[in-house]
């Protein structure tokens, strides 16, 4: 298992209100027996010392030249484990007769580097010239929908390596802070939604990263921050339509395990009928088409934002009833009708549009080839995904669907028009 330090003398730190944000260390793979040490001495030691949590993700990226390490922590204690991992590593590299200095490899979600780098590079050049290193930041070219963190990569002494550390991390804290401040305003706008509506921080649908847990439990890994979901909220927020305009009534289809079909509807139909009246929207449960099948449908229909609270509540329920016990989030399959006029947009030449639309949301989209559209003129379009991500991606389709309608509108206008002039 990954190693669990931490549990002996990693709770010391009072418990902040704010969930903690870790810090992030890539480490060369030959370095992490040392860090450990001995029956897990060394990293106990760091972990008392520092009053910090430490994991050592040595499962991820199996056969990878490097391996990242996550310190939960107050930001001096993250500091302080960064420094001792640091000599750790400089002492091994001394006794193997490697002599460059060894680089500070912090890891950040992408959506935060831009304010690390600042306008015209700013921000980066200053840390730079203030502690006397060179930072370097790895490609977006590497992230992938899995790997959605960026390498920056800091080189000089040791002491000038923390001491960038620590202008990074306030930096990357900052910005992760203006999102979580944006993301409670957010949901505070639509009555009766709120995060812990949603279920959102009891039931797992985590856009922030745990404070740090239980013992022994491990945190989200790899990455226990998603900022993308930050965005991801609040877009969904601003797609839903304003109390002055009739909101559309949409027609979604989500897909559950079969197990979990109990649960949705609750005893004597208790729980589908309040989550409803709650959503206000209409959800029912198809039959199910044979009797070993490991899915069941649920279509729910309403306007939008009776779609956000719906699928947020059956995603939260999921979760909560462990229907996805060691999975970090909650990942359904969702179906959208889309008119086949408009299937060709949501691909996009030469797959462009859908494959931007699974960087955004980092939700798996597809829309099955040589489709016979229904007796409406549809087929079908699939999302897999989180809550989120799924939401992203549904609102940004429909998006699609309403300009393709509007500029067919325009086009049906126009046509009478050129005619009779002939």
């Amino acid at each position: 298992t990954d190693s669990q330090p931490g549990t002996s003398g990693g709770y010391l730190v009072p418990r902040q209100k704010q969930p903690d944000f870790p810090l992030r260390m890539l480490v060369p793979t030959q370095f992490v027996g040392a860090i450990i040490g001995k029956e897990g001495l060394t990293i106990k030691n760091i972990t008392k010392q520092t009053q910090s949590k430490v994991d050592i993700h040595r499962k991820e990226n199996a056969g990878a030249a490097e391996k990242p390490i996550s310190i939960h922590s107050t930001p001096e204690g993250c500091s302080a484990a960064c420094r001792m991992i640091m000599d750790i590593m400089q002492k091994e590299a001394d006794d193997t007769k490697v002599t460059e200095d060894i680089p500070l490899k912090i890891l950040a979600h992408n959506s935060l580097v831009g304010r690390l780098i600042g306008k015209e590079g700013r921000n980066l050049k200053k840390i730079e010239e203030e502690t006397e290193t060179k930072i370097t930041i790895s490609s977006l070219q590497d992230l992938t929908i899995y790997n959605p963190e960026r390498t920056i990569i800091v080189k000089g002494s040791i002491e000038a390596c923390c001491r960038a550390e620590v202008e990074i991390m306030r930096k990357l804290r900052e910005a992760y802070e203006n999102d979580t401040a944006a993301i409670n305003q957010q949901t505070n706008l639509i009555p009766g939604l709120s995060l812990s509506a949603l279920g959102i921080f009891s039931t797992g649908l985590s856009v922030l990263p745990p404070a740090a847990g239980p013992r022994g439990i491990p945190p989200v890994s790899p990455a226990s921050y998603n900022p993308f979901l930050v965005k991801a909220i609040i877009f969904c927020m601003f797609s839903l339509p304003s109390p002055q305009q009739a909101p559309e009534q949409e027609v979604v289809y989500l897909f559950i395990p079969t197990q979990a079909v109990g649960a949705i509807i609750g005893k004597k139909g208790q729980h589908i009928k309040q989550l409803a009246r709650f959503a206000g929207a209409s959800i029912k449960i198809a039959p199910a088409e044979s009797p070993d099948v490991t899915q069941r449908m649920v279509i729910i229909t309403g306007p939008p934002e009776a779609q956000f609270k719906a699928q947020g509540r059956i995603f939260g329920k999921l979760k909560e009833e462990n229907f996805f016990s060691g999975k970090e989030e909650v990942k359904l399959e969702t179906h959208i009708k889309v008119p086949s006029s408009a299937a060709g947009r949501v691909i996009g030449k030469g797959g462009k549009t859908v494959n931007e639309l699974q960087n955004l949301t980092s939700a798996e989209v597809i829309v099955p080839r040589d489709q016979t559209p229904d007796e409406n003129d549809e087929v079908f379009v699939k999302i897999s995904g989180h809550f989120f991500a799924s939401q992203t991606a549904q609102r940004k389709i429909r998006e699609i669907i309403q300009q393709v309608k509007q500029q067919e509108q325009k086009h049906q206008q126009v046509a009478p028009v050129t005619h009779s002039s002939k």
